[in-house]
């Protein structure tokens, strides 16, 4: 499978094409946006090329991922007490937080534990991660589809068996293009 992910828009309706394999996807309600011009919750998609970063999955709902080839990306379960900080005003902004944490009270942030099915698993993407620049958004992640297929705040939404699909064949240099 091609190392490089791209978003495309197909009349109004966008698709991950990972080398030959196309699959239907959805994207931020605000569409696509510069990075340059992002913010934090504006519900757009940030154009550009992302790595990806780390996985996050639900135990009690998923078996483990795996990978054709071993230590492709980290793989990290998700508890009842992971979060992750959409936060402005912290310097926990854009990260992964552990939500029992008493400095965290007054802090925003985004469950990722869910009642829906939505964050059963995560791809972290490398989006205003290294450097993090406050406001520029947060929580850019590839996850499931919504059972509506609804468009997302600003991730990437994708059917629950093809984002296995795509991650068991993920490489170590796979990557993520969003362009308009």
């Amino acid at each position: 499978m091609q190392k490089n992910w791209l978003i495309i828009n197909i009349n109004k309706k966008y698709f991950l094409k990972a080398g030959n394999k196309i699959f239907s996807c959805q994207i931020g309600s605000g569409g696509l946006q510069s990075s340059a011009q992002k913010v934090e919750g504006d519900k757009t998609t940030p154009i550009g090329k992302w790595r990806l970063k780390s996985v996050y999955y639900r135990p009690d709902r998923v078996l483990r991922p795996k990978f054709k080839k071993k230590n492709i990306l980290n793989i990290k379960q998700i508890t009842k007490h992971c979060g992750w900080c959409d936060d402005i005003k912290s310097n926990y902004y854009n990260k992964y937080i552990k939500i029992n944490n008493l400095i965290l009270k007054d802090t925003n942030y985004e469950k990722l534990w869910r009642e829906d099915e939505v964050y059963d698993i995560i791809i972290v993407i490398a989006c205003n991660i290294k450097p993090t620049i406050k406001n520029k958004g947060s929580a850019i992640f590839i996850h499931c589809s919504f059972h509506d297929y609804r468009n997302t705040a600003g991730c990437i939404a994708l059917n629950r068996k093809d984002l296995l699909y795509l991650i068991k064949n993920i490489k170590e240099t796979t990557s993520i293009k969003f362009q308009k």
